[in-house]
C-alpha cells in the first residue's frame, strides 16, 4: 500500500488519533465513510470476532465434555467422580458386570447433555452481553435487572430449582437408575424413568408414582451392590442338630450347583436357632449375593430347603407333632369354691 494512503491529510474530517478514519478517507475520499468507519469496519469486525471466540470456546468445552463422557463409559472415570456402585467388592461387580457398562453409558450421556446445555447457555449469554456493550449499550442495569429477576424467580420457583439440583446430584452420585428397586418412604417399586425433576416408580400393584427429586429425603436402593438373603425355617420341636445338618447339606449342594454358583458372593451359612416360639424352633440361613439376583436365589433356596426337610422326614415329624398337640385337650381351669 502506498505511504500516501496512510499519511494524514490536513483536509480530512478525522483527528490524528483515529487512524481508521484517516485510512478510509485516503482510500475512499468520502467524509461520510471516513466519519462512520469505526461503526462500518471496526465494530462489525469486533462483533464477528466475539461470536467466533464464543463458538470456538463452546466447541472446545463441548469437546472436553465429550471426551470425559467417552472415558466414563469405558470405566476410566476419576476416583472422586466414581458412583457408589463402583465402590462395592470386585466379586459383586464380576457377578453382575453385564449391566454396568450400559448403565454407566446412560448416566454419562445424561450428565454430558446437561453440562453441554449449561455451557451453551453460559457462553452465548456472555457473548451476547459483550456484543451489546459494543453498541454502547450499558449492560450494567441489564445485568442488575436480570439478577433481580433471577432472585425473584428463585423465590417463586425454589421448589423447581431444588428438584433440578437434587436431580443433578442424583445423576452425579448414581443413587438409582432405571430398573432399580428403590424405597423412597412413600413409594416402593421399580424405577421406570429418571429425570432431573422427577423419578417414576411402579410399585408391586402396578401403580405409577411420580416422586419429585427435591422431596426425597432418603433412598433405599435394593438393586445396588450386594444383598443378604435371610431365610428363617421353622422346624417345630424336632431335633435341632438333625435339622441343622440337613439344612447345611442342602445349602452346600446349592452353592456348588453350576447353575447358581456364580450368583453367590459368599458361601451360604446355616447360623442356627434364631427364635423359639410356641410352635418350636426357627433356624436361620443366610447368604450374600448380587443385588439383581437376590429374589431368584431366595425363592430357589426356599424350595431346596423345603425339599431337603421333606426328604429327610423332618417335615413329617413336624406335622405329626402339630397333630399331637392339636389332639391334646386343653384343661379347664377349676372354678373357685
Amino acid at each position: 500500500m502506498p505511504l500516501s494512503l496512510l499519511a494524514p491529510d490536513p483536509a480530512t474530517p478525522c483527528t490524528d488519533s483515529d487512524p481508521i478514519c484517516q485510512w478510509l478517507y485516503n482510500v475512499t475520499d468520502s467524509e461520510w465513510l471516513a466519519d462512520g468507519g469505526y461503526y462500518l469496519l471496526l465494530k462489525p469486525i469486533r462483533i464477528i470476532v466475539i461470536i467466533l471466540v464464543a463458538v470456538i470456546a463452546r466447541a472446545l468445552l463441548n469437546h472436553t465434555i465429550n471426551k470425559i463422557v467417552a472415558r466414563t463409559t469405558q470405566g476410566k472415570v476419576p476416583t472422586m467422580l466414581r458412583p457408589i456402585r463402583e465402590k462395592v467388592p470386585v466379586s459383586v461387580l464380576n457377578s453382575g458386570s453385564s449391566m454396568f457398562p450400559e448403565r454407566r453409558r446412560q448416566r454419562a450421556e445424561a450428565i454430558g447433555s446437561v453440562l453441554r446445555s449449561m455451557v451453551t447457555v453460559g457462553v452465548f449469554s456472555v457473548a451476547f452481553l459483550i456484543v451489546l456493550s459494543e453498541f454502547d449499550i450499558n449492560v450494567g442495569p441489564l445485568i442488575a435487572s436480570l439478577g433481580i429477576a433471577g432472585v425473584a424467580l428463585g423465590f417463586g420457583a425454589q421448589s423447581l430449582v431444588k428438584d433440578l439440583i437434587a436431580g443433578l446430584f442424583m445423576l452425579l452420585e448414581d443413587q438409582y437408575g432405571v430398573g432399580d428397586v428403590i424405597d423412597t418412604g412413600e413409594a416402593v417399586g421399580v424405577v421406570e424413568s429418571v429425570g432431573l425433576r422427577t423419578v417414576t416408580i411402579r410399585d408391586g400393584r402396578g401403580v405409577i408414582w411420580y416422586v419429585r427429586n427435591g422431596e426425597i429425603i432418603r433412598i433405599g436402593n435394593k438393586s445396588q451392590g450386594w444383598a443378604t438373603v435371610m431365610i428363617d425355617v421353622p422346624i417345630g420341636f424336632v431335633g435341632v442338630e438333625e435339622a441343622t445338618s440337613v439344612l447345611r447339606q442342602a445349602v452346600d449342594a446349592f452353592a456348588h450347583d453350576p447353575e447358581w454358583a456364580a450368583d453367590f458372593v459368599e458361601p451360604p451359612q446355616v447360623l442356627g436357632v434364631e427364635n423359639i416360639s410356641v410352635d418350636g424352633a426357627v433356624i436361620r440361613t443366610v447368604c450374600k449375593t448380587s443385588a439383581d439376583r437376590q429374589w431368584d436365589l431366595q425363592r430357589e433356596m426356599r424350595r431346596r430347603l423345603t425339599e431337603a426337610l421333606e426328604a429327610s422326614g423332618i417335615a413329617a415329624q413336624m406335622q405329626a407333632a402339630r397333630a399331637l398337640r392339636a389332639s391334646v385337650p386343653t384343661e379347664e381351669p377349676s372354678s373357685a369354691p
